[in-house]
């Protein structure tokens, strides 16, 4: 909890989750390989065209989805994915994790976000700022989701909204200190134990 409790004496907190209901399950698909930017912009067009539902996503053509969901990228792989998750929500609207992993296209961060975010199941969801901050740091560098994803959950509280904030947290330090690119290291709260750090200097 040490790099949590810095994050949050640093930040502030974050109180960020991305959407509510349905639009978190296709936020977590949009947001595949794209910033969240460009996400909104598709989530905005799903909404003023009233399909930002499962009747109206399973009834829409691929062509006019893949033209609102247009400025997320990848737009056809994305449009064939969410019609993949809608057959699954329109049979069983809550699905398990390997219900959800069952379908085609939902690795284990989509599937965990939609898990976490809308069905309150704790799951902590690992992605590429996890994994570069938590190398940098010196504490994994396996590169395996599974792996850190139960280093996070064995050794913090199993507690839903510990998960989001805790998620937030790193998302917010990846984004203004631990870039991939020339990071800001002078300023990093997590400077002092910093291996990525040490090394530059």
């Amino acid at each position: 909890m040490s790099v949590y409790n810095k994050l949050i004496a640093y930040y502030g907190l974050q109180d960020w989750w991305p959407g509510e209901g349905f639009e978190i399950a296709v936020g977590a698909v949009l947001t595949q390989q794209t910033d969240w930017s460009n996400v909104e912009i598709a989530l905005n067009k799903l909404k003023e065209a009233n399909c930002l539902n499962i009747e109206c996503l399973k009834k829409i053509s691929f062509e006019e989805l893949e033209s609102l969901i247009k400025s997320s990228g990848y737009y056809r792989v994305k449009a064939k994915r969410l019609k993949n998750l809608v057959n699954l929500l329109s049979i069983n609207p809550s699905p398990n994790r390997k219900e959800l992993l069952s379908v085609k296209g939902l690795g284990d961060e989509t599937t965990d976000s939609i898990l976490l975010y809308w069905f309150e199941e704790p799951y902590f969801v690992i992605d590429s700022y996890t994994f570069r901050i938590l190398e940098r740091l010196g504490l994994y560098k396996n590169g395996s989701y599974l792996e850190l994803q139960r280093v996070f959950m064995n050794n913090i509280p199993n507690n839903i909204q510990l998960y989001k904030e805790y998620r937030a947290l790193l998302v917010a330090h990846a984004k203004r200190h631990c870039k991939k690119s020339n990071p800001i290291c002078n300023s990093c709260p997590l400077g002092d134990r910093c291996e990525y750090k040490l090394k530059k200097v």
